[in-house]
């Protein structure tokens, strides 16, 4: 998995996809949102790839990641968009972003063809993954309760479609991106054993508890756990989901587990471009947690475990 190296060129190249109109209006929304100068040291930036970027706003997007380190972002669809519009942003910037398929339920044209168990929408992802401009399948919400944007949904994780999406995911060497709660474990258990040669990537761990998350780990080798927005300061959900104990200082046992299993979990911001304040939360939360781990274990968390899982080696 290669090291990528953030430099002078590259944040150079970050404003050359956004035009000559919105460049400095986004650039200066986010320099003017931006806390105060003062006479503290400098905090270092930490390299990273956002592993779960709903794509609302390009702009605010490619600028955020500009100003926090964001070297690239799996992106996928979001209230403005569909999976239309997230291969035209991939096809204008391949440097930034990453894209995902999905063919998530949280959409009316959608939900039918779940409850219906329509093989129509696998053959639709099929065809999305044979373009070759996609490098994941996801974000997609099996199992979610009810938030802001997102009616609750709760399909098997272990039936057809889930497994449909798994052997499309198996068929074309990716990954998936799915947000599955902590009500399914046994359903998620058996679709992880059913496929173990396909990546799946845990959006938010679905909000496990620690012993949780370590037992899922342990047992299943190609489970990946995604810990975007569990590390902002406090989740409007439910506070015990961020892994934070003070709304800043990761806690020991969770930092434990992490340090202990390194190539397993892989860091988010759960960006959606709702409002800039809100964004800037995600990512200084992103680099804050980021500080805390040792070294070697940052740089896997950071950057390597999800390139090594959208960019594998021949």
């Amino acid at each position: 998995m290669g090291i990528l190296v953030l430099g002078c060129a590259l944040a150079l190249s970050f404003g050359a996809s956004v035009s000559g109109q919105d460049q400095p209006r986004v650039l200066n929304r986010v320099k003017n949102s931006a806390a105060p100068e003062s006479t503290a040291p400098r905090l270092e930036t930490v390299p990273f790839v956002d592993a779960h970027v709903h794509l609302n706003d390009e702009a605010m997007q490619i600028e955020l990641m500009r100003h926090y380190g964001a070297k690239r972002a799996v992106v996928f669809w979001g209230r403005n968009g569909d999976n239309g519009s997230v291969a035209d942003a991939v096809r204008r910037r391949p440097d930034l972003f990453i894209g995902f398929a999905s063919i998530s339920p949280e959409r009316r044209t959608h939900r039918k063809a779940w409850e219906d168990q329509d093989p129509a929408l696998l053959e639709e992802l099929d065809g999305l993954l044979a373009t070759g401009q996609f490098k994941g399948i996801g974000e997609i919400s099996a199992v979610h309760f009810p938030s802001p944007g997102f009616p609750e949904a709760d399909y098997d994780p272990a039936g057809p479609m889930m497994s449909g999406i798994m052997a499309l995911a198996r068929k074309y060497r990716v990954p998936v991106l799915v947000h599955v709660e902590s009500t399914r474990m046994r359903e998620l258990t058996s679709l992880l054993v059913a496929f173990p040669d396909v990546n799946l990537i845990w959006a938010h761990g679905g909000y496990t508890p620690l012993f949780l998350a370590r037992r899922m780990l342990e047992r299943h080798p190609n489970l990946y756990y995604e810990l975007s927005a569990r590390t902002w300061p406090r989740h409007p959900r439910s506070p015990d989901y961020t892994i934070l104990q003070d709304g800043r200082s990761i806690w020991p046992e969770w930092l434990e587990l992490i340090e202990t299993m390194p190539g397993r979990f892989i860091i988010g911001t759960d960006a959606s471009h709702r409002s800039l304040e809100s964004e800037r939360m995600k990512f200084e939360s992103v680099q804050a947690f980021l500080r805390q781990l040792s070294p070697a274990t940052r740089e896997r968390v950071a950057q390597a475990n999800l390139l090594g899982l959208t960019e594998p080696r021949p």
